[in-house]
């Protein structure tokens, strides 16, 4: 489906409740009976509580999902802040499954770990530096967590920073980022910005050569690497030589095709977007801002090249996939991937998803590849 396609179809509900009825309905055929009474008409089949995720799931994915059911995780929207925060994650699941298969639960090896503080407007704002082994002196990766501005920490997202460190072989500095209710629209964005400029400016204390430089983000931490792109480019500061977005929120409609085909799909629907949305952004009004609405809103030209890598299974499927068309429209290079029978979070999960080592690896031959161009 075309950006112009989906675009009309997010416009006008008209139209959408037109297209559903067409695609849903029993087509009767012409030279059939105008009354068979006798024919018995076909039942529709009710929806699935969980947009078929499970049977559209590869066996290895349903097993994490299944044990993230089992550790009682519940709908995020469901929830109030506090729960969402401290509820099972995705990677309790992984670590439990790994567990129940008696499988080490070690995190990925890297050289080593640091914990520090960025100087923010509104405070100190934390990071974690994952060094490579080798002698350096290393890429740097500016890396944003997911968590829908709202949940979620360096912590949760430790898989990721370790996997892309060895992946290309880079420094990788993973930033936190001021979340709602308590901190709206846009302190995660000026954040994220200023973390961005920190590493800029600190990343020889690291050993790193910011000669080799790219940003990565899954979710939430997705869009704000393509912001914070723009903010390089309009601030003029060094710009990256690449882009990984994971899983991007990259809009703020929440009527897109893979929004209604995966609304209630795990762990992330729509329902669950709305809920972040409802408590990053002030208004309305927010969601066209052009640092939250990157597809529709968003001065995109003059950015690095970029990889959008997304999941079957996943609401945002469709933001990644307008995101990557309006890039290449502002003349972007570009290249959007979507890995068939995993939901939203899985890249994180090589350990027990293969397909979320695939993806891994293709983050990785990217990073590398814009690394050895400089």
């Amino acid at each position: 489906m075309t950006l112009r396609t989906q675009k009309l179809l997010r416009a006008s509900p008209i139209v959408l409740a037109l297209t559903m009825l067409v695609a849903t309905s029993p087509v009767q055929a012409l030279d059939a009976p105008a009354n068979d009474a006798a024919a018995p008409e076909e039942e529709m089949a009710a929806p699935s509580d969980d947009s078929g995720t499970m049977e559209r799931a590869s066996e290895e994915m349903g097993a994490v999902l299944e044990k993230l059911k089992e550790l009682g995780a519940k709908p995020i929207h469901t929830l109030t802040v506090e729960e969402a925060r401290t509820q099972p994650t995705p990677a309790d699941a992984v670590k439990a499954l790994l567990e129940e298969q008696g499988k080490s639960t070690e995190p990925e090896e890297v050289a080593s770990t640091e914990d520090i503080l960025i100087p923010g407007s509104a405070g100190d704002i934390p990071a974690r530096v994952y060094t490579p082994e080798g002698e350096g002196p290393f890429p740097v990766i500016v890396y944003y967590h997911g968590g829908g501005w709202v949940i979620a920490d360096l912590d949760v997202y430790d898989a990721s920073p370790r996997a892309l460190a060895n992946q290309a072989q880079a420094i990788v500095v993973s930033s936190h980022y001021r979340q709602g209710p308590e901190d709206k629209f846009p302190a995660a964005h000026d954040d994220a910005n200023a973390a961005y400029e920190y590493v800029v400016e600190n990343a020889g204390s690291w050993n790193g050569n910011i000669d080799q430089l790219a940003i990565v983000g899954e979710s939430a931490g997705g869009g704000l690497a393509v912001s914070v792109a723009m903010h390089a480019r309009d601030a003029k500061l060094i710009m990256p030589d690449a882009i990984v977005s994971v899983y991007p929120i990259a809009g703020g409609e929440t009527d897109t095709p893979s929004y209604l085909e995966n609304a209630n799909a795990m762990p992330l629907g729509k329902a669950d977007m709305d809920w972040f949305f409802e408590h990053y952004l002030s208004s309305a009004e927010d969601r066209n801002d052009p640092r939250i609405d990157l597809y529709d809103e968003a001065d995109l030209s003059g950015l690095p090249p970029t990889t959008i890598i997304n999941a079957e299974i996943d609401p945002l499927l469709s933001d990644g996939e307008m995101l990557a068309e309006a890039m290449t429209a502002a003349g972007v290079e570009v290249e959007q991937r979507t890995f068939d029978s995993v939901t939203h979070e899985f890249f994180g999960m090589a350990a027990a998803v293969p397909l979320a080592l695939e993806a891994q690896n293709l983050a990785g031959e990217k990073l590398r590849s814009a690394f050895a161009d400089e």
